[in-house]
């Protein structure tokens, strides 16, 4: 009887983590589950929670699901995209990797991160061209998508909607520090986010703003290191006062 009950509550705890199972605690009676059970995982309980499959982001059942990696820039958004596409790829899964046109800053027809890692893709101009894509396609990768409109968002929840793994990859604030197109809904509505840092070339303290280098004001300006450097937020918030002063001035 006991067995029963303790496998069908362990599958519960790994799921609701530790909030729910300190509250679990409270009606064990009722549930049948020992008191002991609780004391022997008290203290790792206390100190290492435990994770559901379904928080790991390479999971190899996941199915029709969007997957969001956001940052500055120089921070690796790219690179991890990369990463998780060719993974899928040695898997045997049929992928498809789009950018926007706009971006020919390494290649015309390639993904590539700053550290020359690539792969083949297709550029659009708009992100309805992706709902082309072929049916037998399992995972989509989508790179710099802070330059595609708001329906990049409907785009992306039709294909995850259609069975299909949506890994996008992209800017969540501007230079000036304001959220970017549309990343702010894509990780409202994506299962898994996971934001990357750059280090601060001021202080080395994790960076999460793109401080752009050169006086112009427009929204989309391509560039590398000669236009950008990664800020933490006190150096960041130190070089826009000084830029503000000197504007006075």
């Amino acid at each position: 009887m006991y067995g029963t009950h303790i496998t069908q509550n362990y599958v519960l705890i790994a799921t609701i983590g530790i909030a729910a199972w300190k509250s679990l605690k409270k009606y064990s009676h009722d549930m049948k589950i020992p008191r002991k059970i609780f004391r022997t995982h008290e203290k790792m309980l206390n100190s290492q929670p435990i994770q559901s499959k379904a928080m790991y982001s390479e999971n190899p059942i996941k199915s029709g699901c969007i997957e969001v990696i956001c940052g500055s820039m120089f921070s690796g958004k790219t690179e991890e995209l990369i990463r998780r596409l060719k993974r899928a790829q040695f898997a045997n899964q049929k992928i498809e990797i789009f950018k926007p046109a706009v971006d020919k800053r390494y290649s015309d027809m390639d993904v590539v991160s700053h550290d020359l890692h690539s792969i083949p893709c297709t550029p659009v101009k708009d992100a309805a061209k992706m709902l082309e894509c072929s049916d037998e396609t399992q995972v989509i990768g989508i790179d710099e998508a802070q330059f595609f409109g708001e329906n990049l968002i409907e785009v992306v929840q039709t294909l995850a909607d259609k069975g299909k793994r949506v890994i996008v990859a992209g800017l969540d604030t501007d230079f000036m520090g304001k959220p970017f197109g549309p990343i702010p809904g894509l990780m409202a509505i994506a299962e898994d986010v996971q934001k990357v840092h750059a280090i601060c070339v001021k202080c080395g303290n994790l960076a999460n703003h793109s401080h752009r280098l050169s006086k112009s004001h427009k929204l989309v300006l391509l560039g590398e290191k000669d236009i950008y450097e990664p800020l933490c937020r006190q150096c960041y918030n130190e070089a826009m006062a000084q830029e503000n002063k000197e504007s006075e001035d």
